[in-house]
């Protein structure tokens, strides 16, 4: 496979382009937020005026507002994300000790949503306009038109409210179990490793129904261009020639109309991966779920800017990195892609 020179510098350059403007959009919008987070410490009891300067020094917010950005920047060149300005302690270590639990509800909710994707579309290269395309259309239209905590919502008002047949959506796992010891800060993967089958059958139970709700989010992009791109394979001179020669349907499919569907595809499916790092922020908030989307709701609500700055560049950063993977994956499948760059 050949690729042009400007193929390689591009993409590079678009992911730091990228990283640059949430650096200056993330550092612009916490500045043009009402109020002021030291502030809002004057409500505890005690605190007194030279005290509040004091923080108020401490945490840089004194000084002119380029000054505060140049510091910024000095301190991301360190790989500083700075200190809660309400607690005291590192963004860094705060969002790395997260980030776990976001990542393991991601991945609950894309791994089952990729796999029904795929499923569904070969099922719809099989029958066009069926039963299970219909139904595929109409998930389509019911998940983009419900917003991601309102599914939520619905999802434990149906099952835990109604039909009672999950536990409370609150947490990873039952306030009474000690949780597995820390080794990936993921409780299904820590609890599997530490062959602590109490402990997993609970954190399954309260990880159905963020899962689900995260995985509606993600079906709906991923279904609505599978199934555009599964019909036209299908339609395609690969698939028709394949099915004059008399090969079993079961081969056209695997052989000739997935490869062909999977190129449009994954492009998508990273970037929905993405996306709902981002869209687990109210999904964390609504089942109580301690990850980094939590995190920054919280720290938001207190004006604190450094927690609020730091999940921001973390995600975004995921972001581009995955965008940049599926990219390079979908080139490497599909090379008529990589030469339309190059």
């Amino acid at each position: 496979m050949r690729w042009g020179w400007i193929t390689f510098l591009q993409v590079p350059v678009r992911a730091l382009l990228a990283m640059a403007g949430v650096v200056v959009l993330s550092f612009a919008m916490t500045r043009l937020l009402p109020g002021d987070p030291v502030a809002l410490l004057g409500a505890a009891p005690g605190m007194e005026a030279a005290a509040l300067q004091e923080l108020r020094q401490q945490a840089g917010l004194d000084r002119p507002v380029l000054s505060q950005f140049l510091s910024y920047i000095l301190d991301l060149a360190r790989g500083d994300l700075g200190h809660s300005v309400s607690t005291g302690n590192p963004v860094g270590a705060e969002i790395a000790r997260r980030l776990p639990a976001s990542l393991e509800l991601a991945l609950a909710g894309f791994v089952p949503a990729l796999l029904l994707v795929l499923g569904t579309g070969l099922l719809i290269a099989r029958a066009p306009g069926g039963h299970v395309d219909r139904l595929a259309r109409g998930v389509v239209a019911l998940g983009a038109a419900l917003p991601v905590f309102v599914s939520g919502l619905l999802l434990i008002q149906l099952f835990y409210v109604q039909a009672g047949w999950v536990v409370a959506p609150i947490g990873r796992i039952d306030p009474l179990l000690a949780p597995p010891p820390w080794r990936s800060g993921m409780l299904v993967v820590d609890a599997l490793l530490a062959g602590d089958l109490v402990a997993l059958g609970s954190v399954l139970a309260h990880l159905v129904l963020p899962a689900a709700t995260i995985a509606l989010f993600a079906l709906v992009p991923m279904l609505r261009v599978f199934r555009a791109a599964v019909l036209a394979a299908r339609v395609g001179p690969g698939v028709i020639g394949a099915r004059a020669i008399g090969l079993p349907e079961g081969v056209v499919l695997r052989r000739y109309l997935l490869p062909e569907a999977l190129g449009p595809l994954i492009p998508v499916a990273g970037l929905t991966f993405g996306y709902m790092l981002g869209a687990s922020v109210l999904v964390e908030k609504v089942f109580a779920w301690p990850g980094v989307g939590r995190y920054a709701l919280d720290a938001l609500a207190a004006l604190d800017y450094p927690p609020v700055q730091g999940v921001m560049l973390v995600l975004a950063g995921l972001h581009v990195l995955l965008t940049l993977l599926a990219d390079l994956l979908a080139r490497w499948l599909d090379p008529r892609v990589a030469r339309e760059d190059a």
